[in-house]
């Protein structure tokens, strides 16, 4: 197994323990990062790249995609 991999499964079970631990305080803020890092260590499992790479293909996705409805539109016009 491919050391990537294993960090992003890792960057995964981080993510879910923030999750977790913000909607037990209340603190949207931790809700949040606790989804970024979910979808951060899923890019980097599922493709077995550096921290650095799948960082860096995550902000370009959230660049992108900034406004969720717009996304949801393109959807539809499908």
């Amino acid at each position: 197994m491919n050391l990537d991999r294993l960090y992003g499964i890792c960057m995964q079970f981080r993510g879910k323990v923030k999750q977790k631990w913000g909607a037990m305080t209340g603190d949207v803020g931790a809700v949040a990062a606790g989804t970024r890092d979910r979808l951060f260590g899923g890019i980097q499992e599922q493709r077995g790249i550096s921290k650095r790479e799948s960082e860096q293909q995550l902000d370009d996705f959230m660049r992108r995609n900034r406004n969720g409805r717009a996304l949801s539109m393109r959807r539809r016009a499908r």
